[in-house]
Formats: structure tokens, C-alpha cells, sequence
């Protein structure tokens, strides 16, 4: 696949650097509350502008001299999104005027000896006095400072335009194969980010003990085996009980937004742990959104175990998830790298099998040889009957049974039918769906 050039969004807390990669990719991704420190990870979307494509990334604040454990991952972060990216762009408070860690963060973009655009954000309207706050950062030795407001729009045109005069290339996209959506989800501190930068081969998401690091979604584009994906890190997700803050809702309500979005969601569960009330709850998003599913017991590394342990386990959690038994299982750990690449193989089939489309005939012979080895059981004297059958849609794959008396037909049976149908087809790590229409109503 070919590289878009890349932005990247830097400067100190709470300096409107979320507002303004959601305002240049016109959408709401990163998190945005007037709290320092939000955003922890790098965040990545693409932008179009005049016909031309490329990546923004937002960064956690920049704080030269943090030594706190997550506040200095976030300015490694940051630092990495400076490293790979064809422009800089650095985003300062024109409301308070340069601060000593602004002119710190400048000294360390002028080191690194490339291009770099200076943006005043937080100028809604432009007076004198505007103008005069706009200027004092001329002093930043960083050229021309650009006045713009990420909340209202103001002026970002003007910033894109100069952007475009510094990127490398035409940004136009090239054709390929679209990727594979994948969203890591599951309890919080269960390894999820681990698992991302284990995936990814480097330090994408922040990793730590202290549990919830993780706030925005976070998209990682990988290439492996030839197959492109995108691979969603989200927050934990918790108990609406235990989500406290205004950050935490937000940041549930990303995880299932990512969910939405993506092609197959992969639930991390914790082998030292078992399976929750809680990881019930997450994977059932899944499920109930039709999702292609993979389940990946993590911490593998950290389990007593002899030959027979992985199949007693599989077996138990099977039971526990019964709902979601088409769910195939990876027994993993992303911190030694333990078997990580069979959650990108066992996703790429669950999303080759969602987008799986039958013909109308042969779905038909193994519905008939289905419905003749046991036909539906009669309910209260009277008999249903199932006269023939189409794939309606993908992801998932969806069928509609023509019958009469469907709304006897009991959903034990339709299971019956689901596992015919999967016999006969896979359709490993997708749900199915049935849709009856009753004949006598047509």
C-alpha cells in the first residue's frame, strides 16, 4: 500500500490540539475536554483538501520535563509522531500567549530539521488585540504564526493551504484492497494496547498498569501477509457503574462506536482471570452488532499448564460464551509476541466469511437435506414448513426462509439450521442471522 505523507499535530497540554485534528479530518475521533492531558496516544485520520489526501495525527501534550510514567509515554508518543512525519505542525494558545514550555517544544522541532508550520489557536475573532497576541509568537523563531479557531472553523483553510505547499508527493491515494477493520476490545488492563503494539511492531499505544490509559480510539494501519488492516485500540470498556468521569463516557462510547465501524472486533480476555460478567457484556456488542469475532486469551505466558489446558480451557470458555461459540480462539501474549499473528489470520477468515455470499441454488440443496434429515417439529398439532431460502445480505450473512407457520418455528431449530449451515459453508468467527417471512402473508 502506498504511504500517505503525514501530519503531525504537536505542542503542550491543553492547547486545542484534539479540537483541531477533529476539525481537519471533519469528524469526531479524538477526545475533547478542557482538562490537561486527554489525549494520551497518537491518534491518526486522513484529511482531503483541494483534491490532495494525506494523514493527520494528534499526540498527547509535549512536556519536556514529565517524569510521571504516563505523562512521559505521551511525550514519547509524541516525539515518535514528529519522527515519522513529512510536517509539523505546532499548535500554541493564542489566548495565554507563549508559554516557556511552547518555546521549549519549538527548540525541539528546530532540532530535528523539519518542516514545521506554527499554528495560534483559540483566536475566534481577529482585532487588535488578537493581532497583537498573534505576533508575540514570532518569537518562536518558527515563521509566520497562523491565527485559527479549531472550534469554529476559522481560518483552517489557510493552514491546509500551507500545508499542501510542504508535503511530499501528489497525496493522491492509491487503489488497493480495502483493509480490514479490527477493533481490540475488552476490559480494562486486560493487554488490548499490548496487544496493538505487538501487532503493530512498535510503541503505538501507551502501555501501563494504571488501568483506563487508554481513552481516544486509536486506528494503526499494518500491513501482513499481503492483507492491509486498520486496527482500532479502544478504552476499556467498564460497568456503567465504575465510569466516573465525563472522559470515561466518552471514551465507552468510542469503544462501541469502534465497534460499529469495524469488520471483525477481537475481545481480549485475560487467561489469569477467566472469563467475566463484564466480558460477557463486551462481547455481546459484538455479536449483537453482527460483528466477525475473535477471541484472544491473553496473558498465556502467565498460566500453569500441560498439554491438555488449552483445549479445557477453549471448552469452558465455550460454554461461558455459548452465544458466540462460531467464535474461533487465540491463546496469546502480547508481551512475549506468543502466537499474536494468529489473531490477524483467524480475523482476515472471520471477515473473508462475513463478506461471504452463497448462490441461491446450492444454499437451497443443503437447506432442503437440512429440513429433510429433521424437519421442524410440530407445535401444538400444528406443522411449519420451510419451502426454500436466499442470502439477503453480508456482514453478516443474513438469510430469509420462506415458510408457513414461521412463527412457530422454534429457535432451537433455527440453530439446528444455522450449524447445517455452517457445516457446509464455515463461516467461522461471523454470525448468521435468519430472517422468516411467512408464506401465507406474501
Amino acid at each position: 500500500m502506498k504511504q500517505l505523507p503525514v501530519v503531525a499535530l504537536v505542542g503542550r497540554p491543553n492547547v486545542g490540539k484534539s479540537s483541531l485534528f477533529n476539525r481537519l479530518i471533519g469528524r469526531r475521533v479524538a477526545i475533547v475536554e478542557d482538562q490537561p492531558g486527554i489525549t494520551r496516544d497518537r491518534l491518526y485520520g486522513q484529511c482531503r483538501w483541494r483534491d490532495r489526501v494525506f494523514t493527520v495525527v494528534d499526540t498527547g501534550g509535549i512536556d519536556p520535563y514529565a517524569t510521571e510514567d504516563i505523562a512521559a509515554q505521551s511525550r514519547a508518543q509524541a516525539e515518535i509522531a514528529v519522527a515519522e512525519a513529512d510536517v509539523v505542525v505546532l499548535v500554541v494558545d493564542g489566548r495565554e500567549g507563549v508559554h516557556p514550555l511552547d518555546a521549549e517544544v519549538a527548540e525541539l522541532l528546530r532540532r530535528r530539521e523539519k518542516p514545521v508550520l506554527l499554528a495560534v489557536n483559540k483566536i475566534d475573532s481577529y482585532g487588535p488585540d488578537q493581532e497583537a497576541a498573534v505576533l508575540e509568537f514570532y518569537e518562536l523563531g518558527l515563521g509566520d504564526p497562523i491565527p485559527v479557531s479549531a472550534e469554529h472553523g476559522r481560518n483552517t483553510g489557510e493552514l491546509l493551504d500551507r500545508v499542501l505547499t510542504l508535503l511530499p508527493g501528489d497525496g493522491a491515494p492509491e487503489e488497493g484492497p480495502d483493509p480490514i477493520m479490527l477493533a481490540v476490545i475488552g476490559r480494562p488492563n486486560v493487554g488490548k494496547s499490548s496487544l496493538i503494539n505487538a501487532l503493530a511492531g512498535e510503541e503505538r499505544s501507551i502501555v501501563s498498569d494504571v488501568p483506563g490509559t487508554t481513552r481516544d480510539v486509536v486506528d494503526t494501519a499494518i500491513v501482513w501477509d499481503g492483507t492491509p488492516f486498520v486496527l482500532l485500540d479502544t478504552a476499556g470498556l467498564r460497568r456503567k457503574s465504575r465510569i466516573d468521569t465525563p472522559v470515561e463516557r466518552y471514551s465507552v462510547v468510542r469503544a462501541v462506536r469502534a465497534v460499529e465501524r469495524c469488520d471483525v472486533a477481537v475481545a481480549v480476555l485475560d487467561a489469569t482471570e477467566g472469563v467475566t460478567e463484564q466480558d460477557k457484556r463486551i462481547i455481546g456488542i459484538a455479536h449483537e452488532a453482527g460483528k466477525g469475532l475473535v477471541i484472544a486469551v491473553n496473558k498465556w505466558d502467565l498460566v500453569k499448564k500441560d498439554s491438555h489446558t488449552m483445549a479445557r480451557l477453549e471448552k469452558q470458555y465455550r460454554e461461558e460464551l455459548a452465544f458466540a461459540d462460531y467464535a474461533p480462539y487465540a491463546f496469546i501474549s502480547a508481551k512475549t509476541g506468543q502466537r499474536i499473528d494468529r489473531v490477524l489470520e483467524l480475523a482476515r477468515a472471520a471477515a473473508e466469511f462475513s463478506a461471504l455470499r452463497l448462490r441461491t441454488g446450492r444454499f437451497n440443496e443443503v437447506l432442503q437435506e437440512a429440513v429433510a434429515l429433521r424437519p421442524p417439529p410440530a407445535d401444538k398439532g400444528v406443522q411449519p414448513k420451510i419451502f426454500y431460502g436466499f442470502q439477503a445480505r453480508v456482514k453478516p450473512p443474513e438469510f430469509v426462509l420462506f415458510c408457513s407457520h414461521a412463527e412457530r418455528l422454534h429457535f432451537s431449530y433455527l440453530r439446528y439450521l444455522e450449524n447445517q449451515v455452517r457445516e457446509a459453508f464455515g463461516f467461522v468467527g461471523t454470525p448468521i442471522r435468519f430472517r422468516l417471512r411467512d408464506r401465507r402473508k406474501t
